[in-house]
């Protein structure tokens, strides 16, 4: 089924703008940003504001340590400012496999997201071990970036792996939000929730933050390894049994946090602790950052731009009706120009099927489904992606629809009700031509929706 040549050229857009979100969100650049040197002396900036403070020392070696998806990048632009008569030898980079990439003079680790792996448990050794071993008066540089919650498993003993796995799985699955899914991580490993912070206790630890977190929570960010953590063992069996999965999850994990309520395992070190008087951060992108460069590229092709929300969440389906009712009450009203409506955040899936694809999938089969009972009408297309390029655990960073979506799917025998019933937006969207395929990004700042409107 062929496409109307405007149709055509809204997709074209719409990925073009998509595409505008993640270049803002570039790692190398925003680490660029962020560092400079005055002949051997390191100057790093506090925020990302003309004129910001910056935190400058003589440092004799710098030791740089990167884990998230956008690691590759961020390492490379540190590896690219820094002198090299200041960079400890073999830095580290733990990423995604399908972001990792050899960096010279790092020792790079591909690894399992979003369930962890061995890769992952060895790559977070290595870091604890190199962290460990920075010496008082250098400094460790950490690179942060979205993913490295999953991507760093340092399960506490005797958690093993495969136990942290399933428990992790066990929230993803509930619709557990990502801060209650980084409370529990937080409190069954050794490296999250200020952990890498206490390995470093003796050097100066600076982070680099990349953020895929709503509000940009540093200690829900990656589960936030060099930052303060304010939750409590209490607070995580209490998300568990809010849940209904208590009963399912490992007993190696109900006995660490119910030792930890003991007090007979130390908590996650809070605001107060004397760890974190040597140890800074700073913001350097975000999905705010990222929803505004997706604004102004809109803008520039003179769409009237509306952001419907800078912190889009809650169940996948339901977001994506609600947002399609909202844009049938701008068509009934009638349209004087084009619209973008826009949106930034991150959704969640609670799984009742056995179907693959991704909460930005199931938003776009959703929105199709709706726009076609409330008979949505004019010329539009619904966008929704993954910054990271990845939604879920397939190959695709989300959807891109259109008026004739459903149409193509039932042509190739597929029944979409049924496939977002199953879970199976993924099957649905392939059978349409309606994956939105970007590839690894090499950033990851969250979700963007991008709904273009004409009359």
């Amino acid at each position: 089924m062929s496409q109307p040549a405007t149709q055509q050229a809204l997709r074209e857009q719409a990925a073009g703008l998509f595409q505008a979100g993640i270049d803002a969100a570039d790692p190398y650049l925003a680490v660029q940003r962020s560092l400079s040197v005055d002949g051997l002396r390191l100057e790093i900036a506090l925020s990302l504001n003309d004129n910001a403070p910056k935190r400058t020392g003589h440092w004799p070696k710098i030791h740089v340590i990167a884990f998230g998806k956008a690691a590759c990048n961020m390492a490379k632009a540190a590896r690219d400012i820094i002198p090299e008569s200041l960079l400890a030898a073999d830095g580290i980079i733990v990423t995604n496999y399908e972001n990792s990439a050899q960096i010279p003079g790092f020792k790079v680790i591909g690894a399992g997201h979003p369930i962890p792996d061995e890769a992952g448990l060895q790559g977070a050794r290595l870091i604890a071990d190199r962290i460990t071993n920075v010496q008082s008066g250098e400094l460790a540089l950490v690179l942060i970036s979205g993913g490295g919650s999953a991507l760093l498993p340092y399960p506490h003993p005797p958690i093993t792996l495969e136990e942290k796995a399933q428990t992790t799985a066990l929230l993803l699955a509930c619709g557990a939000t990502i801060n209650q899914v980084n409370c529990v991580r937080k409190h069954i490993s050794m490296i999250k929730g200020g952990g890498l912070a206490r390995f470093a206790a003796s050097a100066d630890l600076h982070a680099l933050v990349l953020s895929d977190v709503l509000g940009d929570d540093l200690s829900a960010i990656a589960s936030g390894p060099t930052v303060p953590d304010d939750t409590r063992f209490d607070d995580a069996i209490a998300i568990l049994r809010e849940k209904g999965i208590w009963e399912s999850i490992p007993d190696s994990v109900k006995y660490v946090l119910q030792q930890g309520t003991a007090g007979n395992i130390p908590e996650t070190p809070k605001t107060d602790d004397e760890l974190f008087n040597n140890a800074g951060h700073t913001l350097i992108g975000s999905n705010t950052i990222s929803l505004k460069a997706v604004v102004e590229a809109a803008s520039k092709l003179d769409y009237d731009v509306r952001v419907y929300s800078e912190h889009l969440s809650g169940e996948a389906k339901d977001e994506a009706v609600q947002m399609a009712s909202y844009a049938k009450s701008l068509l009934d009203s009638g349209l004087d120009k084009p619209i973008a409506l826009l949106a930034g955040g991150e959704t969640t899936v609670t799984l009742t099927g056995q179907g693959l694809g991704g909460r930005n999938q199931e938003m776009g089969l959703a929105f199709a489904l709706a726009a076609e009972r409330l008979e949505l009408h004019g010329n539009w297309v619904f966008l929704s992606g993954g910054t990271d390029g990845r939604d879920g655990p397939t190959d695709a960073a989300g959807a891109l629809i259109d008026p004739q979506s459903l149409a193509r799917m039932r042509a190739a025998g597929i029944d979409p009700s049924a496939k977002l019933q199953d879970n199976d937006s993924y099957r649905a969207l392939q059978a349409s031509n309606d994956l939105l395929m970007t590839g690894a990004t090499g950033t990851n700042v969250a979700d963007l929706q991008i709904l273009l409107l004409r009359p």
